[in-house]
């Protein structure tokens, strides 16, 4: 299976799925290929070719899974029982051998997280800065996040508590950003 065909496999699964469970807002379902698989590819053109991909709170597998299709290590991180059966079913219907689901709380995960020098964190629609920065606090790994346009103000909570370099990179797909914050704490 070559990655169209398993991004229309995705998006196939994520629109059966979601008929039963709330996976995406109804409204993005006419258009998952922009709204969620474009969105979620762009961080491929500002991630390290050789970085573990550590997802949180992945929901339905953005950015996670779409990382995975495109050659990452991924390990998904879900909290929500059905929500993580979905991620699993996607890593088995498309053979995603370099996806990791782990069903448990972020905060589980990444205190018993081993230290190597090409973890990076990323996330879509997870949490505010405050809350992700208080996640990954005592880690030394970069994260990558897809944020809406309310980040200025995300960032002006967040530097209250925390003293980080971070750039901003406009969006292709949309009113957000990908912020990318280096170093943490």
């Amino acid at each position: 299976m070559n990655n169209k065909e398993k991004f229309d496999r995705y998006a196939e699964m994520l629109r059966d799925w979601s008929t039963r469970m709330n996976l995406v807002a109804p409204s993005t379902l006419g258009d998952i290929e922009q709204r969620h698989f474009a969105d979620s590819a762009q961080l491929a053109d500002v991630l390290p070719v050789d970085a573990h991909v550590i997802d949180l709170g992945s929901g339905a597998g953005f950015p996670g899974i779409v990382l995975a299709i495109l050659g990452w290590r991924v390990v998904c991180i879900e909290s929500i029982g059905k929500k993580a059966a979905f991620l699993n079913a996607v890593r088995e219907e498309l053979h995603l051998d370099n996806l990791t689901v782990y069903h448990g709380r972020v905060e589980n995960y990444i205190s018993a997280l081993p230290h190597d020098n090409k973890t990076v964190f990323t996330a879509r629609a997870f949490a505010p800065l405050i809350k992700i920065l208080d996640y990954v606090a005592k880690t030394p790994y970069p994260l990558y996040l897809l944020k809406g346009r309310e980040i200025p103000a995300e960032i002006d909570v967040a530097r209250r508590k925390y003293k980080f370099d971070y750039k901003l990179i406009p969006s292709k797909t949309g009113d957000g950003f990908i912020i990318i914050i280096q170093k943490g704490r």
